[in-house]
């Protein structure tokens, strides 16, 4: 069967915090499309499980017990993938933790660890994997921003925050990078059934959905097509956008 531009045969990928939720819904997708997976989490067991699934599905993957806040824990996530595999091709940056707090309560411990997970730990992540992309000629780095980083969000200043810093981060990226012919670029997930969303009250659950044009939330898995499409060839030139998967809620 001849190969189409959206294939990732032979192609070597890493999913951070990508062993549940959106992180495993992409993580699926570049399987299903013949990528070998780097799981990247920091739960044992959490990885060992998504690696699992995924070898359930005819795909190779291992985990690597990582957190994306310290220097040293990343650096050792990207040698074992070149270890494992040779090189690396695909980076999601897809951890991401949040706090729902007013502003005013927020303690400056919790508005670093935010700021560290979610901006910080996606340029540590990117910067780690450059010198093997180079190596390889080329790569693609999808980062998982939020639909909050085109709008705030009262009780998420943090993570709102840090999402708009993740959208700046990928042009920033996108822009001095092209020359080494990897292409940078984030998804902007709507309102996704994740951990992060499972406590919604019922009430307000009822609410957002009223507001989305498709009238249901999204599943994670519905995040794979747009991994899938951006971490092949078929968007070979297509560099620095922030797409949103949402349902068509940011363009209500």
């Amino acid at each position: 069967m001849r190969a189409t531009p959206f294939h990732l045969e032979g192609k070597i990928a890493i999913v951070t915090g990508g062993n549940a939720g959106i992180g495993l819904g992409i993580a699926t997708g570049l399987a299903q499309a013949g990528a070998s997976l780097v799981i990247a989490g920091r739960r044992v067991a959490k990885n060992a499980e998504a690696v699992g699934e995924l070898e359930q599905l005819g795909g190779k993957a291992i985990g690597v017990v990582t957190d994306v806040q310290d220097e040293v824990s990343v650096q050792a996530m990207v040698k074992a993938t070149a270890d494992t595999f040779g090189r690396v091709d695909i980076l999601v940056n897809n951890a991401e933790i949040n706090i729902r707090k007013a502003p005013q309560d927020y303690t400056l411990d919790e508005w670093q660890r935010v700021l560290q997970t979610n901006l910080t730990g996606v340029f540590l992540c990117a910067r780690a994997v450059y010198p093997h992309m180079v190596k390889a000629g080329g790569g693609k780095i999808i980062n998982i921003g939020s639909m909050t980083s085109i709008f705030g969000s009262s009780v998420a200043p943090a993570y709102s925050a840090s999402k708009g810093g993740v959208v700046q981060l990928t042009k920033s990226l996108a822009n001095f990078w092209a020359k080494d012919n990897i292409q940078v670029n984030a998804i902007l997930p709507g309102w996704i059934h994740t951990g992060l969303t499972e406590s919604t009250g019922q009430a307000r659950y009822d609410a957002i959905r009223s507001r989305i044009p498709h009238g249901r939330w999204g599943e994670p898995q519905e995040l794979a097509g747009t991994a899938v499409y951006l971490a092949s060839a078929a968007s070979d030139y297509v560099n620095g956008v922030a797409l949103p998967v949402d349902g068509g809620y940011t363009s209500m």
